[in-house]
């Protein structure tokens, strides 16, 4: 269930809270959250615009050159490319400045000679859910209502300014699949007021409902309640804005007038309605039956389908028309011709639809709803609410009265409940005042009999029928985290992991999220296999195993990696080219000939990639692998484990590309080892460039903290300045990267690189490098003097050691 924070603010007083917060204290009373949702992806500066002109573009057939105004002094010139743009219409008009999702930022353009001062845009560009609109939208740009206000914000007239929380009900809180169930919900956590709609159907005494239209259910056991409306001189047409933002916030794509008011109406009652085009029911009767045998109907999915007998079923005198709490039938659905309806709300057995529903396998947002048992008192509400919507939206006469048929009454369970039971049950100290209190905001009505309270349960909670179910609702209203806790007796011998566990595992979750997959290899390899890569430890001796499988597992490893380039090698030969894998494991170590003690054994993680790093895909083309995309990875890593620092120093590494290798450390400790292999290597095992890296364990569980701390976000500005400097070719990036954070002091809060130049106006022995350094103190604002002094300091440092030069 979505449940949009502008539609439930409408029943209960939402003010101060965020989407955030909502969810976090609805996650708390029993209703799990899973995920909140902003409907605004990142649009700014997009205003309703309407076009005045339209002309072909010059020098383009497919462009139109648009003359829009949006509400300024003047009129804009917006090169358009889609193909439905006309004069006459308002859209949505990014202008320049203005941001679009994924922070695509409108600037001003020449298009084929031709000047831009925005962009018209399509739903799609705003962020919205395209699949949710008729598909001539989905592929142009987006024609506003001609109400819509020129130069008024558009994500206003949209509702994206909205955050949705999509709930994860378990089965017996079928009350929450509805906006008003949610708004008693949240008027009960919050303990404030709700405000609930009171449908104000204006009939007409022309007509009366059960006049036209005779209700007679002969299924009994299947349906307990079945009630009609008509309504004619409707107009079948788009649905206003609003109500098309609030399905849309919900998943459902509009229709039209008639059919999106039914489909609101579900949503806010958590009651299925179902529209018929009253001019297309034979004889002015409808049955609730079951199907007859061999008979068969086409649903609104325009497919055939056949009929069961025990298949509840609505039928006008001649034939089924619709699949009773399912889906509605093709020859009677609300179609643009349509003038008359007859509008159907009624109570099925939620296993009967639930059988029909799997037997023909059609899962609807309906069957989903009368499987869990509607609320009786919301079928006669429910039909009334749309009947309003419906005059409101489609206009038309509502005939007076509704035609009907109950098979059953349905009345409020009591249950009685006292203050020690439910003490008993929590270990709290509650007062019978204080589960009052609670039942109230529930708005559970009671009587107080002899210290017990007899609580009568709304028809809306069917989940409740007994006494512990009551408890229940004292639990999580009273608060989960209130309830004391009790001490376990007796002998326990409590369990965990150690802190290398701890970090082993946080490590190989790290990895496999970021898209490497984790092998786990033989301890044994071939003498050869050594020699050809020693990477981390080049002066180690293999450890000769005295019994040996076979040749090729006869000695210990001193490397993960050549069974990685194994692993690499085996995939390859099968036609998987793209390869990142990863090992956590042990090497065995000595620099003796013949042990005379016993070898070291070190944990080492270690990882290969190699291929591509992304494939084809629309989006993009397909781009190999690179250092940087290991690296990045290996620095997530760190990042991830909260160490220290870690340089990366260039230095050449055996059985590595001479050039494309780094040693790894944290301030004078050796870590590790990252590069590309030797290209002799990548030609013997016939392998695309492939990077790899040999970081030590121990160091990572050393230096590693996972505790969790928290920092309070940002009360004061930073403050951006960009520098080049000139400087020797040779200079590695990361030595001055460390001077200038030594030169910046404490308000120097990150210093990235943005661009290294080399090239012939610089000579052959210098490269320029361009720094990004953002200042911020977190006590005031800093000024540009304090910041543009200690910016100097810093260019003074950088030209005092390496003699470099400030590039203009």
């Amino acid at each position: 269930m979505k449940v949009s924070m502008q539609w439930l603010s409408q029943y209960v007083d939402l003010t101060g809270y965020t989407g955030e917060q909502l969810a976090e204290k609805l996650t708390r009373s029993g209703i799990e959250v899973d995920v909140v949702e902003k409907r605004n992806k990142g649009v700014s500066g997009v205003v309703v615009g309407y076009v005045q002109t339209k002309e072909k573009h010059p020098n383009a057939d497919k462009l139109s050159v648009c003359t829009v105004d949006v509400g300024g002094e003047e009129l804009l010139q917006i090169v358009c490319g889609a193909p439905n743009v006309a004069a006459g219409q308002k859209v949505p008009v990014a202008l320049v400045g203005a941001v679009l999702p994924d922070n695509f930022k409108i600037k001003k353009a020449k298009l084929r000679g031709v000047e831009s001062h925005g962009m018209i845009c399509s739903a799609k560009e705003l962020g919205m859910n395209d699949k949710l609109l008729p598909k001539e939208i989905q592929e142009g740009i987006l024609v506003l209502p001609e109400h819509a206000e020129i130069g008024s914000d558009v994500t206003e007239l949209l509702g994206l300014n909205d955050e949705v929380l999509e709930l994860d009900l378990t089965p017996n809180r079928s009350d929450c699949l509805s906006m008003i169930g949610v708004a008693y919900e949240m008027a009960a956590v919050l303990g404030c007021e709700l405000k609930l709609p009171e449908p104000q159907v204006q009939e007409s005494d022309a007509k009366r409902t059960e006049e036209a239209f005779q209700i007679s259910i002969d299924a009994e056991d299947a349906c307990s309640m079945y009630t009609a409306r008509l309504i004619e001189g409707v107009t079948i047409a788009p649905s206003p804005l609003w109500l098309q933002n609030r399905l849309m916030a919900a998943g459902i794509r509009p229709i039209n007038n008639v059919v999106d008011v039914t489909n609101y109406v579900m949503l806010e009652y958590g009651q299925p309605l179902h529209a018929f085009d009253a001019d297309r029911l034979a004889g002015g009767r409808i049955h609730v039956r079951y199907a007859r045998p061999e008979e068969t109907i086409t649903t609104l999915d325009d497919v055939e389908r056949k009929l069961e007998p025990w298949m509840l079923v609505i039928a006008d005198t001649e034939k089924p028309v619709a699949l009773a709490g399912v889906m509605g039938g093709a020859n009677s659905e609300v179609t643009p011709q349509t003038t008359r309806i007859l509008l159907e709300s009624a109570k099925f057995d939620g296993g009967k639809v639930r059988k029909t529903s799997r037997e023909l396998g059609l899962r609807s947002e309906s069957s989903l709803r009368f499987e869990k048992e509607v609320n009786p008192e919301a079928v006669v509400a429910a039909l009334n609410r749309a009947a309003e919507l419906i005059l409101e939206t489609a206009g038309g006469q509502a005939a007076a009265g509704i035609a009907s048929a109950v098979t059953q009454e349905f009345t409020e369970p009591v249950i009685s409940i006292g203050a020690e039971r439910v003490n008993q049950y929590l270990g709290t100290e509650l007062a019978l005042s204080d589960m009052k209190q609670i039942f109230d905001r529930l708005r559970f009505t009671y009587e107080e009999q002899g210290g017990q309270l007899a609580v009568r349960v709304p028809l809306r909670r069917g989940d409740i029928t007994r006494d512990v179910d009551l408890i229940e609702e004292v639990a999580r209203l009273y608060g989960y985290d209130n309830i004391p806790a009790t001490p376990i007796r007796g002998v326990t011998t409590p369990g965990s992991r150690t802190r290398s566990q701890r970090i082993r595992m946080e490590i190989s979750r790290y990895l496999n999220a970021a898209g490497l997959h984790e092998a786990i290899l033989y301890s044994f390899t071939h003498p050869d296999r050594i020699a050809e890569y020693r990477g981390l430890y080049p002066h180690v001796k293999p450890i000769k195993l005295s019994m040996p499988m076979s040749t090729e597992r006869s000695v210990l490893r001193t490397s993960l990696i050549p069974h990685l380039i194994d692993t690499a090698v085996y995939n390859r030969n099968r036609n998987i080219d793209d390869v990142a894998v990863f090992e956590i494991g042990a090497v065995f170590l000595t620099e003796e000939e013949h042990l005379r003690k016993q070898p070291e054994e070190k944990f080492l993680v270690s990882a290969l990639w190699t291929g591509n790093q992304q494939a084809d895909h629309w989006s993009g083309k397909s781009r190999k692998v690179d250092f940087f995309d290991l690296k990045g990875v290996l620095e997530g890593l760190f990042a991830h484990l909260a160490l220290p620092h870690v340089a990366f120093r260039a230095h050449a590494v055996e059985g590595l590309h001479p050039g494309r290798a780094a040693e790894l450390y944290i301030g004078e400790q050796r870590i590790g080892v990252i590069g590309q292999l030797h290209p002799d290597l990548e030609r013997r095992y016939d392998l695309d460039d492939t990077y790899i890296f040999e970081v030590e364990l121990d160091a990572l569980i050393e230096h590693a903290d996972l505790s969790l701390t928290y920092e309070a976000l940002p009360r004061y500005p930073s403050i951006a300045r960009d520098i080049a400097v000139v400087v020797d070719r040779e200079l590695p990036v990361e030595e001055l990267k460390s001077t200038v954070r030594e030169a910046g002091g404490a308000w120097l809060r990150s210093v990235e690189v943005f661009d290294i130049y080399v090239g012939e106006r610089l000579g052959s022995d210098k490269k320029s490098v361009a720094l990004s350094l953002v200042y911020r103190d977190d006590e005031r604002t800093l000024t540009d003097e304090e910041v543009n002094e200690r910016n100097q300091y810093v260019i003074q440092q950088l030209e005092t050691i390496y003699g470099a030069q400030l590039r203009n």
